[in-house]
């Protein structure tokens, strides 16, 4: 019996179109005629491997081919196998029998008679489950539109922050207004632009009302205590600016809480408690401490709060640490007229006439015409 064609391919009948495949491009290398110089056994094993795979690689052949196959080996079987019935030849009760009918076989089904029905088409229909899975999907769909919107808005608030932050560092003091207000416009509880925002109403707009809107607001979100506390302290000069005395002594004492060594609160605090609030003692201890912290921190010397710590050695009748205090100023910024001024004053409350209106000559004479009402006539 002659080969089949899986056989001349060597592959199994239930191969894979890619094994097939495969199999085809090995065999035509291997018989290529060119390739064994024109021998006609070659030949005729490369026309029998191009005719397998024309066979086998098309399915619809190969499916005819299969049933073809199949029906040859069922005749081969029962070829095989010994006669069941009579020969045409056998008389029954003197009667021929006929000859055995011929197996009728047709081809395969094609792909257009697979379906011998049609299936109605029903109308859709929206049940409560589909209901459900819209509903969710519309969820989701909102959900996730308002996390990107919250992620754009986190993202513009940051670089505008950033932009103002570099605006601020090069003295643009109204581009970095402008950056910061647009970065609280996308993030508005952003609480480092609401800090800087804030300290530019008080440089910018000298507007103490909405920067201590700003620090408040600033210090309803987390802050680390540092920062926590220079806003607080912040907030203590907003209070005074708008004649708070006491809310702004609560402002400098949290941020102290807070921060220990800030001596810009304690100094603040100081005079606040002097000026407003007429408690000269508990003053002096903040002048004293603040800077002294100064000190120690090689800063340069608030020399405006030695002439309060002054003001209020004189109120405690510290004459002699105050007179100090103002010459020491006074060999700072000789040209100080204010300091003229307080030495006169000290002058006259200790009974000292000639030198209060000496000191007051010289108030006038740097131009500081507050020492006009005091001026000896």
């Amino acid at each position: 019996m002659s080969p089949n064609h899986y056989q001349i391919l060597g592959i199994a009948p239930t191969a894979l179109a890619a094994d097939i495949k495969r199999a085809y491009r090995q065999l035509v290398v291997r018989y290529h005629p060119d390739k064994h110089g024109g021998d006609v056994r070659y030949e005729e094993q490369f026309k029998a491997v191009a005719l397998a795979y024309r066979v086998l690689g098309d399915p619809g052949r190969r499916a005819t081919y299969d049933f073809h196959l199949a029906q040859a080996a069922r005749r081969a079987a029962e070829a095989a196998r010994p006669p069941q019935h009579r020969p045409a030849t056998q008389h029954v009760y003197g009667v021929p029998m006929p000859p055995p009918a011929p197996l009728r076989t047709r081809p395969p089904a094609g792909s257009r008679e697979r379906h011998y029905q049609r299936i109605p088409r029903r109308p859709a229909r929206f049940t409560r489950r589909d209901w459900t899975l819209t509903l969710l999907l519309l969820a989701g769909i909102l959900l996730f539109t308002m996390a990107v919107k919250a992620t754009m808005d986190r993202v513009t608030a940051t670089s505008n922050y950033e932009d103002g932050l570099r605006a601020y560092a090069r003295g643009q003091l109204t581009a970095a207004y402008s950056f910061l207000d647009e970065a609280l416009h996308f993030r508005p509880d952003y609480a480092p632009a609401l800090r800087r925002h804030g300290e530019l109403e008080l440089l910018l707009n000298h507007d103490p009302r909405a920067a201590r809107a700003d620090f408040q607001a600033a210090l309803l979100q987390p802050q680390p205590r540092r920062a926590a506390a220079d806003i607080l302290g912040r907030l203590g000069r907003c209070e005074t600016d708008l004649g708070n005395p006491a809310a702004a002594e609560l402002s400098y004492s949290r941020a102290l809480a807070l921060d220990s060594t800030l001596s810009a609160a304690y100094l603040a605090r100081g005079q606040a408690r002097l000026l407003d609030l007429h408690q000269p003692a508990p003053a002096l201890a903040d002048l004293s401490v603040g800077l002294g912290q100064r000190r120690r921190a090689a800063a340069a010397v608030p020399w405006h709060y030695v002439q309060v710590r002054g003001l209020a050695l004189t109120a405690l009748g510290r004459y002699d640490d105050a007179r100090a205090d103002y010459f020491q100023v006074l060999r700072a910024r000789p040209r100080d007229g204010r300091t003229h001024f307080l030495l006169g004053k000290l002058a006259a409350r200790t009974g000292d006439s000639t030198s209060a209106c000496e000191f007051y000559r010289r108030a006038l004479g740097l131009g500081y015409e507050y020492a006009r009402t005091a001026a000896c006539r």
